[in-house]
C-alpha cells in the first residue's frame, strides 16, 4: 500500500510538471517516467516495518515537543547570554578597579618613602644621639614674648581676670587633663 501511494503520488508530480510545459513534453514525460520507475525498483527493495498509523500520530506529538523544548533552550540561551554580557562589564568594571587602586597603591608608596626620606634627615641621629633639627628662624627668637605683649596692654587687670577666668574653667580643666 505504501509502495501504491507513493507511486501515486509521483503520477501526481508528474502530471502537474508536464502541464507547466509547453515544449518539448514528451521528452520530459520520458525523463520522469525513467525516474519514476527507478525510484519504484528502490522502493522495492527497501524493508518496512508494519506499524500502526498511531505510530506516525505519536511523531507529531513528539515532533510539537521538540518545538516547544527548542523555543524553551532559545530563550535560556538569551537570558544566559545575558548573564554572560553583565558578568563580562562587571568583570571589566572590577579589573579597571583594580587597576586605578594599583595606580594609588604606587603613588602612594612612592610619596612614603619620599616622607621617610625627609623624616631620615630630620632626625639624623650622629655619633653624640642628637637630634639635627632644621634652625629656627632669627625674626623668631626675635620676637616680643608672651608676657612683653601684656606690658604693653592698657587694661592690664581686665586681662589678668580674663585669663584667670579661662583657665579656671571646666573646658580648660578637661583640656588640660586630656
Amino acid at each position: 500500500s505504501s509502495r501504491k501511494f507513493l507511486e501515486s503520488v509521483m503520477d501526481s508530480g508528474i502530471l502537474s510538471i508536464l502541464c507547466q510545459q509547453n515544449k518539448g513534453k514528451e521528452d520530459v514525460q520520458k525523463h520522469l517516467n525513467l525516474l519514476k520507475e527507478r525510484v519504484l525498483r528502490v522502493f522495492k527493495t527497501l524493508k518496512v516495518p508494519s506499524g500502526k498509523l498511531s505510530n506516525l500520530n505519536n511523531v507529531l506529538r513528539f515532533q510539537v515537543a521538540q518545538k516547544q523544548m527548542l523555543e524553551m533552550n532559545e530563550t535560556a540561551l538569551v537570558q544566559l547570554q545575558e548573564e554572560i554580557n553583565e558578568a563580562e562589564k562587571s568583570a571589566e568594571r572590577t579589573e579597571e578597579t583594580i587597576l586605578r587602586l594599583q595606580h594609588d597603591i604606587q603613588v602612594l608608596k612612592i610619596q612614603l618613602e619620599e616622607e621617610e626620606k625627609k623624616a631620615r634627615k630630620l632626625f639624623r641621629e650622629g655619633d653624640t644621639k642628637e637630634l639635627h633639627l632644621p634652625e629656627l628662624p632669627k625674626c623668631s627668637l626675635q620676637a616680643p614674648t608672651l608676657q612683653e605683649e601684656i606690658l604693653m596692654v592698657e587694661n592690664q587687670k581686665g586681662l589678668l581676670e580674663d585669663m584667670n577666668t579661662i583657665q579656671q574653667s571646666a573646658d580648660m580643666r578637661n583640656m588640660l587633663t586630656f
